[in-house]
């Protein structure tokens, strides 16, 4: 509030209070001098519990700071019930030009015109990318957690996990989560000659088309093994980049990719739709891991679609 002040004083603008009171006095000069017959009926006084209204620039902005203090009222309802100590912190707004994507030294082929492959966004901006692969688990709490939360995050899918609950996966994309393709059958991809590695991945953007609507553009290997021949065929039906990961979460730690083990501004995190039976811990048990070490970082979770 003091910030809006200062910037209405620079800009010549006097202050609310006394705009108020010059237009009191005003409106009493005036009620003064007209006529009986032409007096207006009083304002309707607000009903009990309502706050009242106030009119032009003053209450433009008391509903737009009512707004986001009932906002972060929710955040930190939300991380309370969820069992976080504080609620994950929001993201700045997404750069209105995309960064420039390029293949990671190290993990070049020698095709050219290639879709790149890539474990860290290019960014200055102090946020991480929430990634979850295969779809395993299925647990609706899960999809409350991050709906209540705020969390962005995109699913890269397996048709042979996910066939058994389209509608499971329907639900999480009206959330606006993003889904992307992760073969039809997760097999190693190396492995396997052009025209299977284009089955897996060419069949797998079908599926997703078919269920889903659109033909996605991110494409991840299975447990990050690729060749040239896998992004030939990725390239073919449609993949414009092949996002890896930096770290990887579970509910009981992290495991990380880089050799000082921490968080770099655009890093992406990997974890799966997996549930007690795999591991120690639910998925919010996973989230709740991975939300206390970003959080406690620094760091605020974006949607990678709106960088790559």
């Amino acid at each position: 509030m003091q910030l809006v002040r200062q910037t209405e004083q620079k800009r010549g603008f006097r202050p609310v209070r006394a705009v108020g009171a010059a237009l009191l006095v005003a409106a009493l000069g005036s009620a003064c001098a007209a006529p009986a017959a032409e007096e207006k009926p009083a304002p309707a006084k607000p009903a009990a519990g309502q706050q009242p209204r106030v009119e032009g620039a003053a209450g433009a902005l008391n509903a737009y700071v009512e707004r986001v203090r009932k906002a972060r009222a929710a955040r930190v309802a939300a991380a309370k019930k969820w069992g976080l100590a504080q609620p994950p912190l929001e993201a700045p707004e997404p750069p209105g030009v995309k960064p420039r994507i390029t293949t990671r030294k190290g993990f070049e082929t020698d095709g050219t015109g290639l879709p790149p492959v890539f474990t860290t966004v290019p960014t200055k901006q102090k946020v991480v990318f929430l990634t979850i692969d295969d779809g395993a688990e299925k647990d609706p709490a899960l999809l409350r957690m991050m709906s209540e939360l705020k969390i962005p995050y995109s699913a890269f899918l397996s048709d042979y996990l996910v066939k058994s609950d389209y509608g499971y996966f329907k639900k999480m994309q009206s959330e606006g989560v993003s889904l992307h393709n992760h073969t039809l059958t997760h097999p190693y991809l190396p492995g396997l000659d052009y025209a299977d590695q284009k089955r897996q991945i060419c069949g797998m953007q079908d599926v997703i088309e078919k269920r889903f609507g659109k033909r996605p553009p991110l494409f991840r290997p299975p447990y990050g093994n690729y060749n040239e021949d896998t992004l030939r065929a990725a390239k073919s039906c449609g993949v414009k980049a092949v996002p890896l990961w930096a770290s990887e979460a579970f509910p009981d730690h992290m495991e990380w990719r880089e050799w000082d083990r921490d968080l770099h501004p655009g890093d992406i995190i990997l974890t799966h739709f997996r549930g007690r039976e795999d591991w120690k811990g639910s998925m919010p048990d996973m989230i709740r891991r991975v939300m206390k070490t970003v959080t406690a970082k620094g760091y605020a979770v974006a949607k990678l679609e709106d960088y790559v």
